[in-house]
This record gives C-alpha cells, structure tokens and sequence, in this order.
C-alpha cells in the first residue's frame, strides 16, 4: 500500500515531497492507517486532533493516544477542545464546521500547504447515496471533494483495504463507538445499507470506482465546454462584463448554464433568468457582485463601496490631478469631449470632483436652460453603472462639466474670454 499510496501523491500533487502538511487525526483506523503511510514515507506532516467530549472518558483516550502517537515518533501534534453550542442544527454539521475552521487556521499561522483527510472509497460511496438522496447534479455525485488546500490521497481506497493494513502492521486505533449508531443517516446508511450491499456483490466498489472516474471524465468536458461558451459569450470591458441577453437565452438548457456561471458569485438562477425580462436598471446584488439589466445586456460588476461612490475630491489645479481620475491644465486646446475651455472668473477654488446625487442638474452648452443630470443620462443612453462611475467637476455646487460629455453653458470660455483655464483629462 506504500507504493499505492506514492502513486496517488505522484500523480496529484506536484513536488509533494516538498510540501509541509497536516494531518486531521481523529484516532480512529483511516487516520491512524493514512499517519503511518505518512510516516513511511518520510514526509513532512504535523497532526491536528479535535476533542468535542461529546463521549467522556472515551474522547480523553482518543485524543491522549494520537499524542502518544506523535510523541513515539516526532511528529507535531496540535489539539483543540471544543464545546459545540446547544440548540438547533445538527451536532455533526457544527462539529464539521469547527473543526474545518481551526484546521485552516492551522494552515495559514504555519505555513502548511496541505490539509489531509482519511477519507475512502466506502466514504465516497455514502457520500453518493447522501447526496442523491437530497437530490443533486454531476458535482455531487461525485462524491467528496479536494481542492487546492484539501487532500484526501485514500478516497481510492476500500474500508477493507484499511484495515487490512492496520492488522498487518500492528497499527494502534480507537474505535468510535458511536459509529455503530443508526441515529444519523449516514452512519444507517452504511449498517443498513452499504454492508449488505458489498456483501451481496462483492465487486461493487470497484464498479463504483469506475462510475466516479466516468462522471469526472464527464465532469472535466462540461466544465471545458461551459468555459469555451462563456468566453464567448462574457465579453471584458474595462470596468465590467457585457453579456448578450438574447445570446445567453438562446442557450438550450438555459438553467444549466445560469446556474454554473452564476450561482458561484451568489446568484440565484431563478433570479438571473428573471432579470433577462426585466426594465433597463433592474438589478440583483451578491456579496461581492452585481448583475445589472441594460438595454439588451447584462453587465457584470464587481461590488462597488457606497462609501467611496458619496467621496469628494478637492483640486486647487496647482499641480495635475492623479485621483480619482487624471485631469490637468494645459495651454492650447485638445480636440474632443475630454477637453473643456473654462471662464476661470466664474470658477470658485478649489474645484470639487463627485459623483452624480439626486437632484442634480446644469446648463448642457449649446442648449436652452437647464437640465436634470438624471434625464441628461437618460438622453444620453448611459447604464446605470455608466451613471455610477461619471464624475463631475464642480464650483462650489454647480456643475462644471459632466467630465468628458458636456460642459455647463455658464462657465464655458466664449470667443471673448480673457486667457482661458483649457482642462484635460486622459
């Protein structure tokens, strides 16, 4: 098994002899089996123990022989005593989720690349029939997953394997005994369901086996197609993506692909297909995303703070403005909207940039009396994210110039202007 398990550290994890790793160790046989392999192999690994003293004596032993462990063999060993909080939810969630929680606060105070679990194949084959029970897609059937700071190098292997090894090596474990309970369904799933299973068909782990491969090589080519599609479809603009409404619902399984693309940023599929039909400025919020309806688009943005939308930024013009966006004075007129001629006499210093509020109006030049900033948007076909990121030059609390569309009437430099202030921006 050795040689088994060199394999799988080959063929994962690239430079794996170099790699710093924790071992979760709860004890119990797959752990005591994947510390020993560790062991063998001459890796650098440290051990992490969870004590909830959820059984009394038994936890104390638990946790006093994976110590013993370590200290026979000169392998760090972190422990944590945890009490999980009363009330509502299941106690194996929140133990979960305590216990995932130090062990990557382990990782990032010292440096390990790698949390290893003992996971194996019978856990997958629980995992499975868990998560088709809930009801689920390809990923779930997929069983248990790894990621980049999560290893599990015995998911390959059967339970039988394990202790086959244990036995033969003389290896020391503790038996949960509350594994033999049928209280929580993944333990009456593996008495009531699993065993008989295996026993009456002894090759249906191995079959199995090849299921999970079959579904990652399926997996691995939808994933590929879904990012092909969305490289086509997700266009990059320079401060958002532009996707094609009618495009993207001319997909066929339209849901699918919603959900792939979308729920990882926080959206509910549903939502997003709603919003394919809804009015010009509809939007859905996420944690750090947002999806705004524009015209015949969507535009995808990252969370921008309200803080930093309400800041005001003030120029005296004695040296060129870097931020929040570059502007300077020059001395002969550029071509374009993104130079504006001024009558500095009308101007009161120091100049202020902000962003639109509501309320706001000015003078467009070249039109008659004022108008709304709002309808001047509206007019001009700006998105909303457009709107949101439109500064404006300002004297006191008059409008100066919409930066880069359209100057008010009022402080624009006429044909008699007296040395006028030329501003430019980039």
């Amino acid at each position: 098994m050795k040689k088994a398990i060199q394999t799988v550290f080959e063929q994962e994890i690239p430079h794996w002899r170099e790699k710093k790793l924790l071992l979760a160790h709860s004890g119990g046989v797959d752990s005591s089996v994947l510390a020993h392999l560790l062991k063998r192999l001459s890796l650098d690994f440290a051990v992490a123990h969870c004590n909830f003293q959820l059984r009394g004596e038994a936890s104390e032993q638990d946790c006093a022989m994976v110590k013993n462990w370590c200290a026979k063999n000169d392998i760090p060993f972190f422990s944590m005593r945890f009490v999980l909080p009363q009330g509502e939810g299941s106690i194996q969630l929140k133990a979960r989720t305590f216990r995932y929680t130090w062990f990557y606060e382990l990782l990032d105070v010292y440096s390990f690349d790698l949390l290893l679990t003992a996971h194996h194949l019978n856990d997958q084959l629980e995992t499975f029939l868990m998560h088709t029970g809930r009801g689920t897609g390809l990923s779930g059937l997929l069983g248990i997953p790894s990621h980049n700071r999560l290893f599990r190098p015995l998911l390959s292997f059967p339970k039988e394997t394990l202790m086959d090894y244990a036995i033969n090596h003389k290896i020391q474990w503790r038996e949960d005994a509350s594994n033999a309970s049928t209280v929580y369904w993944r333990n009456a799933l593996r008495h009531e369901v699993v065993k008989p299973l295996l026993a009456s068909h002894p090759q249906f782990l191995d079959n199995f086996q090849t299921t999970l491969n079959n579904l990652r090589d399926t997996q691995t080519f939808v994933n590929t197609q879904l990012e092909v599609l969305q490289q086509r479809l997700f266009v990059s603009c320079e401060d958002y993506i532009k996707i094609n409404i009618k495009q993207l619902q001319s997909l066929p399984n339209l849901a699918f692909c919603l959900h792939a693309w979308f729920a990882p940023m926080g959206f509910h599929p549903k939502e997003v297909e709603k919003l394919l039909v809804a009015q010009t400025g509809s939007e859905l919020k996420s944690a750090n995303h947002r999806l705004i309806r524009n015209r015949e688009f969507l535009l995808l943005v990252e969370n921008i703070s309200s803080q930093k939308e309400q800041e005001i930024y003030s120029w005296d013009l004695k040296t060129p403005l870097t931020h929040p966006i570059s502007l300077k004075s020059v001395t002969q007129k550029g071509a374009g909207p993104n130079c504006a001629v001024l009558n500095p006499t009308h101007l009161k210093m120091p100049l202020k940039l902000r962003k639109y509020k509501r309320g706001d109006y000015f003078y467009p030049q070249g039109m008659k009396g004022k108008k709304k900033l709002s309808k001047f948007f509206k007019d001009e076909k700006f998105s909303l994210l457009e709107k949101e990121n439109q500064w404006l030059l300002c004297s006191q609390e008059h409008i100066v110039w919409v930066i880069g569309k359209r100057l008010d009437e009022r402080y624009a430099a006429s044909a008699e202007t007296q040395n006028p202030l030329i501003l430019q921006t980039q």
